[in-house]
């Protein structure tokens, strides 16, 4: 079968993650330096990080796989030790699960802003989850699942799944992680499969001068990034690296506000993930919400490793030889 150019890019770069592979899994990654994700109840005030209160994820299951699967939740609960409480526990958190067609191909499923689309494929479970002593701290499994209950993405050569996270009511932050796993009890990485998102919702390591890592991949159309960030409360500094950028600056937003910044991309950053860093000011407890979109205002993926390893600068050295 002969692939087109941005496909055969896309498998070449998921090809190159040899070993790491087993750490995308891990959402967030390790390597990207983020403490938490973060949902807050609907009735939260904005000030406090998150724009609209729901988040999606996706987990790639390579299509060849026919083993079950489970989608791991640590501390899914909104009440304990990593949460963040306001007037009192009050919040209700609902992860949603879907596979099937529709689940990631539906435009409104992949779009940062809640869309009707974003419930779109075929439900396979839904878990509200309120203050709950037995699961604070603790993992909750969806599983076992059957790889085809994905829907087929022949892009990514694999089924995805998709979770809907959403504050239902309650004003608390409800801060969590995910594991793609292998056994229904441990997290042991599925072999080839990969987790991303096309917004994040992040709470940022509290320590000054701690850096924070997102790779947004960019295909082979992409000519501009628009990078937006909401609430960053100035309190960080967003610097872009790639193959072709060695530290560009990033604009920053204040307190409940949006800021945006446009991003010219070559074609040498064409099917590779550029590298985001958000350098903390302070030990402040930040949550922020970030996406990055193309020339045609459509989002790109969060791959939680970057597709062809963390990008390095290649410097371009004009070399001339007298005689």
């Amino acid at each position: 079968m002969l692939l087109n150019p941005p496909l055969r890019r896309l498998l070449l770069a998921l090809l190159l993650l040899g070993p790491v592979a087993a750490r995308a899994q891990a959402v967030p990654n390790p390597g990207e330096n983020i403490a938490y994700l973060v949902t807050f109840g609907a009735q939260a005030d904005k000030s406090w990080g998150d724009d609209d209160f729901t988040s999606t994820y996706f987990f790639l299951v390579p299509k060849e796989r026919r083993q079950p699967v489970y989608i791991r939740v640590f501390d899914p609960d909104c009440g304990g030790k990593h949460d963040e409480a306001k007037f009192g526990w009050n919040t209700q958190t609902e992860f949603s699960l879907y596979g099937g067609p529709g689940a990631h191909s539906n435009a409104d499923a992949r779009s940062p802003e809640p869309k009707a689309g974003l419930r779109s494929g075929t439900p396979l479970k839904s878990v509200t989850f309120g203050q709950d002593a037995k699961l604070d701290n603790q993992w909750y499994t969806f599983g076992p699942l059957n790889p085809l209950e994905g829907e087929l993405v022949p892009e990514f050569q694999g089924y995805v799944f998709k979770v809907v996270v959403q504050g239902k009511k309650g004003d608390d932050g409800n801060l969590y992680r995910f594991f793609l796993s292998s056994s229904p009890s441990q997290n042991v990485a599925v072999e080839g499969g990969n987790a991303f998102t096309y917004e994040y919702a992040i709470r940022l390591t509290p320590e000054r001068n701690a850096v924070t890592h997102l790779y947004p991949f960019i295909n082979e159309h992409v000519v501009s990034i628009k990078q937006s960030n909401f609430d960053a409360d100035d309190d960080l500094g967003i610097k872009l690296y790639s193959v072709a950028k060695n530290g560009h600056d990033a604009t920053v937003s204040g307190d409940t506000k949006w800021a945006s910044s446009t991003h010219p991309v070559s074609a040498k950053e064409h099917g590779l993930s550029i590298d985001m860093q958000l350098t903390s000011r302070s030990r402040a407890a930040n949550d922020l919400v970030f996406y990055v979109t193309d020339q045609y205002d459509t989002a790109l993926p969060f791959f939680a490793i970057p597709l062809g390893g963390p990008p390095k600068y290649r410097y371009d050295v004009d070399v001339k030889i007298r005689r």
